[in-house]
């Protein structure tokens, strides 16, 4: 029962830059030159699919039938994908939507040969260049032939340049760890760029402490989820991400290589705290705090096969329970069928009569139930959250909204929410409960918005395409995106919206609305002119750009030109 979107969610972190070849053309002396100054370490990619077509790019070629089965058997794996250079989670970043340049399988059905006999293998967004990062003088390396050729940055662009860091792997924990220029130690875990969440878990506990992260094994620990905000089920009682980092190394758009943090680059580092990846600079890794402990959870885990009418009986349920349970520290993931939440505050007993409505409600409709006690994080983890991946490799579009606490302090309120549920029908709906409610954030320490301070909820709604999808039927998908982001707005009007551009490897996924209206307010409230101004001072050419990040160019810029016009 895990989340659709997950913990600006799913997947392996490598932080990607794509650098969108805007002046230039490829010109073999550039890629060479490139090439040596990294050790032959610059590579060239095809879409992860292309074996599977008998053309690329115009041309014939011969189909790798051997290769093309294993990409078969592992395209909805997210596991896999993260180890492979050259495709998404979510598979409309991977090709060039407004022209429909692309190389993807049907994910209904990966074998259906329907979707290489009818439609061709284009590069589209996928990077054709990528380096396989070992230190941060490829990083710089890599930005320096952006600015000698007057090279634009971006996250994801026809003609790109990818910063592969999947072998920044290291990990390391430190009882006393301080901060470059501070005097105040802290527990803490230095993480690589490279790591994944299931690593960086077993190692915390194997070492007995408890690190927040994200709720995907496949998510990266030191990527766009601990620089887009950071949110887990810890996160009601421990806060965001970008609450407890502590340090972060990376190499800014100007070629230095920095450390960040609250005494050194403190500006950098307040920006990178919640403004955003794929901005402020390629960072290597990061340092954050951990509980000196291996914290014991009580686990609440129950589903049922709903009905519409149910389904709603259900979500009312939950949110009558919204506050209460907000206030006892649970966290988790609800949907119309269940939910799987965890609470470090009570025992196993307070954890019982806390959810015996959910309990009841559940057993009368011949659902499963368990709640237990689990001796770490990572013990949850391995039992729930591992087995249960969602698969990957479609295109799914979401919008989110923060949910304060004020909705559900009146029937009415309530009421609001299960009426534009009952209004969208064909949206999928996934509540997460991943705000930081109980934690005792130093305010404006952080660039987040500030409506994640009080939000219980964090609501996606959404909609998807296919493999074979016309234009028409992209952009139709993205306005029912849009009526749901409407809809949302409509019962948070002061709220905002989680941007939170997560990295797997070469994957990414955001949980916020591509079309949000009024970003710079939804995704980072008052902090945007501030954000607008650091952006400036490390980045004065704008090589990091991507779509409605902090300094975006807009859509009329050519690196936007694979976002289909959608009214």
């Amino acid at each position: 029962m895990l989340s659709l979107y997950q913990s600006c969610m799913l997947s392996y972190t490598v932080f990607l830059l794509f650098v969108s070849v805007v002046k230039t053309t490829e010109s073999a002396p550039n890629w060479n030159t490139l090439n040596e100054t990294v050790g032959g370490r610059l590579h060239k990619a095809k879409p992860f699919s292309s074996p599977c077509f008998p053309d690329f790019d115009g041309i014939s070629v011969p189909r790798n039938k051997a290769a093309c089965k294993i990409i078969e058997d592992n395209y909805l794996n997210a596991t896999y994908r993260s180890s492979q250079f050259g495709n998404f989670m979510n598979t409309q970043w991977e090709s060039c939507m407004s022209t429909s340049a692309q190389c993807t399988l049907d994910s209904s059905d990966p074998s259906d040969s329907l979707a290489w006999t009818e439609l061709p293998c284009d590069q589209g967004s996928i990077a054709p260049y990528y380096i396989d990062v070992q230190n941060y003088e490829d990083v710089q390396a890599a930005l320096a032939f952006s600015r000698t050729t007057e090279v634009p940055c971006r996250s994801s662009t026809i003609g790109s340049l990818g910063l592969w860091t999947r072998n920044l792997d290291k990990i390391s924990y430190n009882a006393s760890f301080v901060p470059v220029g501070g005097s105040q130690p802290f527990p803490a875990m230095t993480i690589g760029a490279g790591v994944p969440w299931v690593d960086a878990y077993s190692f915390a506990d194997a070492n007995n402490v408890t690190i927040v992260g994200g709720y995907s094994e496949t998510v990266g620990a030191s990527g766009g989820w601990i620089m887009g905000g950071g949110h887990s089920v810890l996160s009601p009682t421990l806060g965001l991400g970008v609450d407890r980092v502590l340090e972060y190394k990376l190499v800014t758009p100007d070629g230095e290589y920095r450390t960040a943090n609250a005494h050194t680059n403190s500006d950098l580092f307040w920006a990178l705290r919640g403004g955003g990846g794929g901005t402020f600079g390629v960072v290597l890794e990061s340092t954050s705090m951990v509980e000196p402990m291996a914290i014991p959870l009580q686990v609440a885990s129950v589903s049922f096969n709903s009905t519409t009418e149910t389904g709603l009986q259900f979500l009312r349920l939950l949110t009558n329970n919204s506050l209460q349970w907000a206030q006892e520290g649970w966290g988790g993931h609800l949907t119309s069928s269940g939910f799987i939440s965890v609470t470090p505050l009570l025992t196993l007993e307070e954890a019982q009569a806390s959810m015996q409505n959910a309990v009841d409600f559940v057993q009368t409709q011949n659902g499963t139930v368990v709640i237990e006690t689990l001796p770490s994080w990572f013990a949850f983890f391995a039992k729930y959250t591992i087995p249960a991946q969602t698969a990957v490799g479609s295109a799914d579009l979401a919008a989110s909204r923060l949910i304060p606490y004020s909705l559900f302090e009146t029937q009415e309120g309530r009421d609001s929410f299960i009426q534009l549920v009952t209004s969208l029908p064909g949206s999928f709906l996934e509540i997460d409960v991943v705000t930081p409610f109980l934690y005792n954030a130093t305010e404006n320490s952080t660039s987040v918005t500030p409506a994640w301070r009080n939000a219980v909820w964090h609501v996606l709604m959404g909609s998807e395409f296919v493999w074979n999808s016309t234009l028409a039927e992209k952009v139709a998908a993205f306005e029912f995106t849009n009526n749901c982001t409407a809809g949302l707005i409509s019962i948070a009007p002061n709220s905002g919206a989680y941007m939170c551009l997560t990295t797997h490897f070469f994957l990414f996924q955001n949980e916020a609305n591509v079309y949000e209206p009024n970003y710079e307010q939804s995704f980072w409230g008052g902090n945007y002119d501030r954000l607008l101004a650091i952006k400036h001072r490390y980045d004065p050419l704008g090589l990091l750009d991507c779509w409605k990040c902090v300094g975006w160019k807009g859509v009329d810029d050519s690196r936007s030109r694979c976002y289909p016009r959608v009214d």
